[in-house]
């Protein structure tokens, strides 16, 4: 037994002294951010705001996390779903990232999720909304620094019936996203008592809405919700209040609607009334100092997409402190991630069991072309996600 304890003590000790040399050798390489998010194409505008607000929150950490330098290997995601699983499997496989940021779309997500389940690769979701995500779809390796359909809309169906609205319409694209963004509106404003007169769908992604303004004027209801993003949400606006609607019938919408649109919305948006978990009037020191910071390095004001980014970045910075930088205990790194506490630009945020963050939600109104806080409408809103099962 002496002789065999021997035996091992150099061995051991040898593993010992090996261990320590990869640890050493990972700490003189660069950590790997894999960002597979949209640089062409529709949702061009999105990546860029969310890779410029993460390289902002590193470049504030002196360009390191866990005293690393890093590396940002970017893949154009080019928002197509189809093209997914291949993406994610080239950032995991080939050039061996530490970490998958992205992506802005929930059908990229979709395929995302299924590589990221089948690799374990650490996973940190920075805008689509699919609820799925951290909910019937959670697994341990994935986060969300954003938000789900649900929880930016749920809380518009209690302002809506509290402002005295009793009977709505609601409208969006006859798309997944969507219906479960009008679902999350109508299980709050039902619940308080309103009612839904008509759901109105739009095949995707049509953008002539001139008939549906028809539509909702002989309804006559006492205010509509909607569910429109991008392009969609400009034009919606727009034709809303060319058709003489909004004096008489209030907008209310989800905060994606307006969100990065302001000024091709322009004067059509004014008294428009949205719900998110952002807005770039919120007086914080935190937020101030983040709307500083972009508009010096990036010439233009910051919106939500960009503190997912942000976000992101310092969620990143605070994991990687509490590994001393160490990549290769992947429990340890999630176990670090999922104690992050930030003090946000947004406001507070933690996350869920599920990773999900619980935030606060705004209620919003355009007045000037600016988003206007006019309410906390719930404070730490957590997501329900009673499927997740982890």
């Amino acid at each position: 037994m002496k002789t065999k304890n021997k035996m091992l003590a150099p061995v051991c000790g040898f593993g010992l002294l090996m261990a320590g040399q990869l640890a050493m050798a990972e700490g003189n390489e660069p950590v790997k951010l894999g960002l597979m998010l949209p640089y062409t194409g529709t949702y061009t505008a999105l990546g860029e705001a969310i890779t410029n607000g993460l390289k902002l929150a590193i470049e504030q950490n002196s360009g390191q996390l866990g005293g690393r330098e890093v590396e940002y290997v970017q893949l154009d995601s080019e928002a197509n779903p189809s093209k997914a699983p291949q993406n994610m499997s080239r950032l995991v496989n080939s050039d061996e990232v530490d970490f998958v940021i992205g992506p802005v779309h929930s059908g990229v997500a979709m395929g995302m999720l299924r590589v990221a389940k089948q690799t374990s690769a650490i996973t940190i979701i920075p805008n689509a909304g699919l609820g799925a995500a951290t909910n019937e779809l959670c697994m341990p390796n994935v986060f969300r620094t954003s938000h789900n359909m649900w929880q930016d809309s749920y809380p518009m169906g209690k302002v809506a019936y509290d402002r005295g609205h009793r009977e709505m319409v609601t409208i969006t694209w006859d798309y997944a996203g969507g219906k479960e963004d009008l679902a999350a509106f109508e299980e709050a404003f039902t619940e308080a008592g309103g009612e839904i007169i008509e759901q109105i769908l739009v095949p995707f992604p049509s953008t002539e809405f001139q008939s549906y303004m028809t539509q909702i004027a002989s309804l006559n209801p006492d205010a509509v919700y909607t569910f429109f993003a991008g392009g969609g949400g400009v034009s919606f606006v727009r034709d809303y209040a060319a058709a003489g609607l909004k004096e008489n019938i209030p907008l209310l919408g989800s905060g994606f609607m307006t969100e990065g649109n302001l000024a091709a919305i322009g004067d059509a948006g004014e008294g428009v009334l949205t719900t998110l978990h952002y807005a770039e009037t919120l007086e914080s020191e935190e937020n101030q100092n983040f709307v500083a910071a972009y508009q010096e390095a990036y010439g233009e004001m910051p919106d939500a997409y960009a503190v997912h980014g942000y976000d992101t970045g310092a969620m990143l910075i605070q994991a990687l402190d509490v590994v001393e930088g160490d990549t290769s205990d992947r429990d340890a790194l999630i176990a670090a991630l999922a104690a992050v506490e930030l003090q946000s630009p947004r406001g507070p945020l933690r996350f869920s069991e599920s990773h999900h963050p619980i935030q606060n939600i705004y209620l919003r109104e355009i007045r000037d072309g600016r988003h206007e806080v006019l309410s906390v409408a719930h404070e730490l809103l957590e997501s329900p996600d009673a499927d997740c099962q982890m």
